[in-house]
């Protein structure tokens, strides 16, 4: 698959100048507070992620493998570099290094039980996109969802689009292959029905079955971009524990980008953590980090629907 790396952004002057800290000792290479600053200024116009001052020590051992891969001595000389040459492989690198990638199968579980009561009722075919897919837990669960709410010929027409700006978790999520211990909380049931259990030199390890595979396509994408290649609207749109990594006006501008890729009445799943509410007016909250879109994409709000009733579990209606 062709990927393409983030666009690299163009080289700012910072508004204000900070006093310099010494560079902390200990450590392989110098590593100082301007070194810092500069990291969260690359990866936040890169890519729109904002780093707190307590990911300065991730930052600096993610980075430093950078550093001894490409023979250099400090941060400033691997930043130097990095806003020196064109190179899109290394702009990719330091994209990867810095993203983070925590997620399980069928994780906040209350979600799937509403996508399951929602897609029958929709227009076929349905097609879901989930934007931040990582290592392709959260898109095979999605797609297990659908042939479970669907049925084994009706899920044959629906579709999982699955992003990531991270090329490397990518391709593992593509393989479908994982250790035995990040499925055993799943029921026997989905375990026979979904997975193909290792043998021999693969002991241990499971792997996603060809027919939840043939749903789901990956691609790699950048949230942050002006412009999605996208030509296709759907029915959800799982961008969880994604915009906790992004300021307010950047939330807004995805948001934004989100509206004309959504069917009318499609649904929005947020992570635990995220609250949309005062971001936007496009979305109004229907339960548990699920969210409506009030209007279709030509500014019209969509057909009335059936009353909401609120569960514990989320929303059906």
């Amino acid at each position: 698959m062709m990927t393409r790396a983030p666009q690299r952004p163009a080289r700012a002057v910072p508004d204000r100048i900070e006093p310099a800290r010494p560079a902390e000792t200990g450590r392989d290479f110098e590593f100082t507070s301007a070194d810092f600053a500069r990291i969260r200024d690359l990866i936040h116009r890169s890519a729109g992620i904002s780093l707190s001052d307590h990911k300065r020590d991730m930052a600096y051992s993610r980075l430093a493998r950078r550093l001894r891969a490409r023979g250099l001595e400090t941060f400033r000389q691997y930043l130097d570099l990095l806003e020196a040459e064109n190179d899109p492989a290394e702009w990719e690198a330091f994209t990867n290094a810095l993203t983070t990638n925590l997620t399980a199968f069928f994780r906040e579980a209350h979600h799937f039980p509403i996508l399951a009561d929602f897609v029958p009722r929709r227009a076929q075919p349905v097609s879901v996109w989930c934007s931040a897919a990582s290592t392709g837990e959260e898109p095979y669960s999605i797609a297990m969802t659908l042939i479970e709410a669907l049925g084994e010929s009706g899920a044959r027409q629906a579709s999982v689009l699955a992003t990531d700006i991270d090329t490397q978790v990518l391709a593992k999520a593509e393989a479908g292959v994982y250790p035995f211990d990040q499925v055993k909380n799943l029921s026997p049931e989905r375990l026979k029905r979904f997975f193909l259990k290792g043998t021999g030199t693969h002991a241990g390890m499971v792997k996603v079955r060809p027919e939840v595979r043939a749903l789901v396509r990956f691609e790699q994408l950048n949230l942050t971009d002006r412009d999605y290649p996208l030509r296709t609207q759907f029915d959800a749109i799982f961008c969880r524990n994604v915009m906790i990594y992004f300021d307010k006006p950047t939330q807004a501008q995805v948001l934004t980008r989100f509206e004309p890729l959504m069917k009318p009445g499609g649904l929005l799943f947020a992570g635990h953590s995220e609250n949309f509410t005062y971001v936007t007016q496009a979305f109004r909250l229907r339960g548990q980090t699920v969210y409506e879109l009030t209007r279709d994409a030509g500014g019209e709000r969509p057909p009335a629907r059936t009353a909401v009733h609120h569960t514990t579990s989320g929303v059906t209606a």
